[in-house]
């Protein structure tokens, strides 16, 4: 009977060098699956939280854009951004400025694509590098050289200078998109409708855009967020315009309200809104048969 205890110890003691020798041979597998968890909660919250704070200071009567001290729920300042008539005109005209930078950007920036992808050999490097460089190049100094340039044909600061500033570079965006998309086209589909008879605008249209089309849309989403947020350019090109970036701006120097948090607050419901419809489509077009014929 006294040597059962002693037994019973000795049996337990192998399997701790065991548990050791376990755990030690797990550790590469968790500790990375671990790191990635805790970096991605810390992405989304580095992400998120500066604009989870935006949505709620909308909601406190402060008159400072805020949430500590939180004086009080309510939603005076959604109110007030649609009888401000300044910040919806400059809204509108940030919307101008953004259409007619993609009806420039989105053509031009195809079209340089199309070529891009025909070229070889140093002739494609040289495009490709005069094709870029406009992403390289500081905003100031693409808004004074437009300014100075247009200005001796004649052409003023405005919103048509506006559209020309931004699309010099926006169409660099649309370039490379349009450009990656082509990287995965089977030329042979083009070679054999040309070789059946059709004619090179009818392979473009019944072939090589929808081909192109995802690429475009996004092309078409890139060159209205540039173009919206864009500052150091349209700062010297704007004239006596007012686009959405400058008068928020001005309204960091006067002194902000809410009312730029419920802009703000509508943009991200609207980018959500629209993100969840195309999503929407999109599976509607993959459930359905037939849809990709």
């Amino acid at each position: 009977m006294t040597d059962m205890p002693i037994a019973t110890a000795n049996s337990h003691k192998p399997a701790s060098p065991l548990r050791h020798r376990f755990l030690a041979s797990r550790l590469p597998d968790v500790l990375p699956r671990l790191a990635f968890r805790l970096y991605f909660v810390f992405f989304l919250t580095y992400l998120l939280l500066p604009l989870l704070i935006l949505a709620a200071a909308t909601f406190n009567r402060s008159s400072f854009p805020t949430i500590v001290p939180w004086l009080g729920t309510t939603d005076m300042w959604i109110a007030a951004l649609f009888r401000d008539g300044e910040i919806l005109k400059a809204l509108g005209s940030s919307a101008v400025i953004a259409a007619g930078v993609i009806a420039i950007s989105l053509p031009v920036g195809t079209a340089a694509a199309l070529v891009l992808t025909s070229l070889h050999g140093r002739a494609r490097s040289v495009l490709y590098a005069m094709m870029v460089s406009p992403l390289l190049t500081p905003g100031v100094v693409i808004g004074i050289a437009t300014l100075l340039f247009w200005r001796k044909v004649g052409v003023g600061g405005g919103v048509a200078l506006s559209i020309l500033a931004q699309s010099s570079f926006i169409i660099s965006f649309v370039m490379l998109m349009v450009a990656a998309r082509l990287q995965r086209f089977d030329r042979t589909m083009e070679d054999a409708a040309l070789g059946l008879g059709a004619s090179r605008v009818y392979v473009f249209r019944r072939i090589l855009l929808p081909f192109l089309r995802p690429a475009l849309v996004g092309a078409c989403f890139i060159a209205l967020l540039q173009s919206f947020e864009n500052y150091n350019t349209t700062l010297f090109v704007r004239g006596t315009e007012t686009p959405l970036t400058i008068f928020i701006a001005s309204k960091v120097r006067a002194g902000l309200t809410p009312v730029i948090n419920a802009l703000g607050l509508m943009m991200m419901v609207a980018t959500v809104i629209g993100a969840v419809l195309w999503e929407v489509v999109r599976h509607r077009k993959r459930s359905t048969p037939g849809a990709g014929r």
